[in-house]
């Protein structure tokens, strides 16, 4: 078992790792995103997608049955974007990376 620090240390490892997989996942598949230093949420850019945040969030839910939030609910300068958390396991997190590669090249498909 592992001691109070022990326990820490492995817990911010395991979300350095989920966070850098995701950021570059994220930017592999299209979506501009840099990691950020804190929280367990990254912003990816969605423009590159020509659907709005309200839009891209409730297609993305609809047809991959994935959830995130829409930038501009944290006011006009995050139109645009979306807001993905990555308090989740690793199996979840590629699982979700999966979806949105094909949700992203059905966008593409559909023109």
């Amino acid at each position: 078992m592992r001691n109070g620090d022990g326990d820490i240390a492995h817990m911010r490892e395991e979300y350095d790792s989920r966070r850098r997989y995701l950021v570059e996942n994220l930017n592999r598949i299209g979506l501009t995103c840099f990691e950020p230093k804190g929280a367990f949420y990254v912003f990816p850019c969605i423009q590159s997608t020509g659907l709005s945040s309200q839009e891209f969030c409730e297609r993305f839910l609809r047809e991959e049955r994935v959830a995130v939030i829409p930038g501009d609910a944290f006011g006009p300068g995050g139109e645009g974007y979306v807001r993905a958390c990555y308090a989740a396991s690793m199996k979840d997190i590629a699982e979700a990376v999966n979806r949105l590669d094909h949700f992203l090249q059905n966008l593409k498909e559909r023109g």
